[in-house]
């Protein structure tokens, strides 16, 4: 089974292209895009219509409520099956999407460690400092392989540590992580890359536009008090919740969000 991925940057016509394959390859498009997986949020999130989801069928959308912390573990074992299931149905996979984690759990070889809430917790309760010692006295060499500077980073080094008792040095030099910088992928793939040049700025401000014009505020409002840590930091919910909790102005949000689509 080869994968067809089509990738870019948001507002460069990705869910266009999809459409359009999928009608001439008889494919089914997987999406990627790390914020579609929540139930309700669809207007931020640029869902496909309900006519483009009875003509080609899509997968991991709507398969998350707002309040959860849907984890790329999580999204990773989901994906592998709708692959799978395409494949027996000999349709042609289309994945397509913005977030690249989520694309690379999915064609990539990646392993995502087990996570206990309790355990992290006990681990960012920690001064950060200790946490590095921690750290350094399960794995000496971890400074090689883990940013020590960033209190995330190592509190998912020691939890992991914890929890399965391997040590980021021994993990980063896996088969698993050798096949990742390699790029060996997964499973066979062509990718399609678009660019839409000097057309992005005026494309992501009209794409941004256009979603407020279909009630995008309404709909964070709507949801302000069921976005979990995760929904909360998608491009435009993020920028609007201030505006819809009356903190700031709705041009400055604009302005926050349009930059936010183009990764400035």
């Amino acid at each position: 089974m080869a994968v067809v991925a089509i990738v870019g940057p948001t507002a460069s016509g990705k869910s266009a292209v999809a459409m359009r394959l999928a009608d001439q390859l008889g494919g089914e498009v997987v999406s990627v895009d790390s914020m579609q997986v929540y139930r309700g949020l669809d207007i931020g999130t640029a869902k496909p219509t309900a006519a483009d989801r009875h003509r080609v069928p899509h997968h991991l959308i709507d398969v998350a409520d707002p309040e959860d912390t849907f984890t790329v573990a999580e999204f990773q074992q989901l994906g592998m099956t709708a692959l799978q299931e395409i494949g027996e149905r000999s349709a042609v996979p289309l994945v397509v999407g913005g977030s690249g984690l989520h694309f690379r759990a999915l064609v990539d070889p990646l392993e995502f460690p087990p996570s206990d809430a309790a355990v992290r917790a006990e681990i960012e309760a920690m001064d950060p400092a200790d946490s590095v010692l921690a750290l350094l006295a399960a794995d000496p060499q971890a400074a090689t392989v883990v940013d020590l500077a960033n209190p995330r980073r190592v509190a998912r080094a020691l939890e992991v540590f914890r929890l399965t008792r391997a040590t980021p040095t021994v993990r980063a030099h896996s088969d698993s992580a050798a096949a990742v910088r390699e790029y060996r992928p997964r499973v066979p793939m062509v990718a399609i890359g678009l660019d839409a040049g000097e057309r992005l700025a005026d494309r992501a401000e009209a794409r941004f536009d256009a979603m407020l014009d279909a009630g995008l505020l309404d709909e964070v409002e709507a949801f302000q008090d069921r976005l979990g840590v995760t929904a909360a930091q998608g491009v435009g919910y993020k920028e609007l919740l201030p505006v819809v909790r009356r903190e700031l102005p709705l041009d400055q949000a604009r302005a926050a969000a349009i930059n936010a689509t183009m990764g400035l």
